[in-house]
């Protein structure tokens, strides 16, 4: 399996780390769209929200601890921040390891849709 985020994780590719733990690898965005905008991934790969079951879903109650610990250390936690993830091209998944984007640091767009 090619996964440009596997790869990430592992060093093969270079990566500006935010945060790693023994589930979650978390990096700045190389696209950022906010001046705060970080990916956060779990370390086994998902490919997308639809391969979250039962049994592996504590990782994501984990991502969004971790999302609320580096808002809080990237500053923008009282000023307000998005936690997003894109499940499925039409969603605009471009990268099919699930990841979850930390957004913030500036007043974002509220549209949705």
């Amino acid at each position: 399996m090619d996964c440009l985020f596997c790869s990430i994780i592992k060093g093969e590719i270079p990566s500006t780390k935010v945060y790693e733990d023994e589930q979650v690898y978390a990096f700045k965005d190389i696209n950022p769209m906010a001046p705060v905008h970080v990916l956060i991934i779990p370390k086994t790969h998902l490919s997308s929200i639809n391969d979250v079951t039962e049994e592996n879903s504590a990782v994501i109650a984990h991502i969004y601890a971790v999302a609320a610990k580096l808002a809080k250390a990237l500053g923008i936690s009282e000023s307000g921040y998005r936690v997003v993830s894109n499940c499925g091209a039409d969603a605009g998944q471009t990268v099919f390891h699930l990841h979850f984007h930390l957004l913030g640091g500036k007043k974002l767009n509220v549209e949705m849709g």
